[in-house]
């Protein structure tokens, strides 16, 4: 008909749908985010939903999910009241008391002519610090208006709201959504690849949330502790900082090191090579202990890869985007270890054959 071949309409148009998909995925990128990290927030909150629905009478999930909606609204109040006090009268103090640290730092010393990097060394931080201190008004005055702005910014807001309701009916109908999926491949020779692929992300997924929920809960109490033990300044601070960081690999740790070495040695502490020695112990006891015992083997994955993933990660979606390339590194892992194990088996039973011929 009208000269067309069946058969090249449909290669042509499965080629335009293959070239369209990846600019459509990038022009939704932000209600993307917003489904993924609804999900691993329902993830997050599973553990505690399945426990008390398991303890509940009748076959709804509603009362459990008010339980815990309710649990965690109260623990979002205490720790703020018990840690978000003590870290924002410590903010304030750190700015207000930054004119008089920077008026104590000394000009910086003449140097050998001849030494190139130390004269550049002390011309960027004399630049620094003549920045800093003409700024610290502004500063001041900025941080607020800035905390305020964030929080009042439409898409903030919303996705502050739809993240949780999101996640409610992922966690209510969380059973009919995957039976869904498996339904939309039941009559493909694919479905059981399917059923394996779904159940290790599952299982992926809750670990992933879960380790990284304790592993910046243990962050911010041994942090805080420890500078808190050795006397160092805004202990609590530093640790609430160094906490949410602890979501993003690698990047997350490193930039929470820097931000404390440098507060440190603004405020004058004589404690930065013991808080240096800290940095690099706990580093090596989560990053060779923790991490490995508390995330599954399918989120091992090779570090050039996990640096990659956050660099695109971030370029494509900021923040969020180097928080979930890890976990999406690690579920292309499991696509392709299941199409694999799916594929070798015929290509033994084609090696096979080809013997006996």
């Amino acid at each position: 008909m009208l000269g067309l071949d069946s058969r090249a309409a449909r290669y042509t148009w499965t080629a335009i749908s293959i070239i369209l998909l990846p600019a459509l995925l990038y022009l939704a990128r932000t209600t993307i985010l917003v489904f993924v990290i609804a999900i691993l927030f329902a993830y997050l909150l599973s553990p505690l939903v399945n426990f008390f629905d398991r303890r509940l009478p009748g076959r709804s999930k509603i009362p459990a999910l008010a339980i815990v909606y309710l649990f965690l609204v109260v623990s979002l109040i205490v720790g703020g009241i018990v840690v978000g006090t003590r870290a924002t009268s410590e903010a304030n103090a750190l700015i207000k008391k930054l004119p008089e640290i920077l008026s104590k730092i000394e000009s910086p010393p003449p140097t050998d002519p001849s030494d190139h990097f130390g004269n550049v060394k002390q011309r960027a931080l004399a630049i620094a610090r003549d920045q800093i201190k003409s700024h610290s008004e502004q500063l001041k005055a900025l941080l607020p208006k800035a905390a305020v702005g964030v929080l009042t910014h439409a898409e903030v807001v919303l996705f502050i709201v739809i993240v949780p309701i999101m996640s409610f009916i992922f966690l209510k109908d969380g059973r009919k959504i995957l039976n869904g999926v498996l339904a939309f491949v039941a009559e493909s020779s694919y479905q059981q690849t399917a059923a394996a692929i779904l159940a290790d992300t599952h299982v992926l997924l809750a670990q992933y949330m879960r380790a990284l929920v304790i592993l910046a809960l243990i962050t911010l109490v041994v942090y805080s502790l420890f500078l808190l033990s050795i006397g160092a300044p805004y202990a609590v601070l530093l640790g609430a900082i160094a906490a949410p960081l602890e979501f993003i690999p690698m990047l997350g740790p490193m930039t929470a090191a820097a931000v404390i070495l440098l507060v440190q040695a603004l405020s004058g502490s004589g404690h930065l090579l013991w808080i240096v020695i800290f940095l690099i112990v706990y580093r090596l006891l989560q990053d060779y202990g923790l991490q490995p015992y508390l995330m599954s083997a399918g989120m091992q994955l090779p570090p050039l890869l996990v640096i990659f993933g956050v660099m695109a990660g971030g370029e494509l979606a900021g923040i969020a985007g180097s928080f979930l390339s890890v976990p999406v590194l690690a579920i292309g892992r499991i696509i392709y270890r299941q199409f694999r194990a799916r594929r070798e088996p015929v290509c033994e039973e084609r090696a096979t054959e080809r013997i006996h011929h």
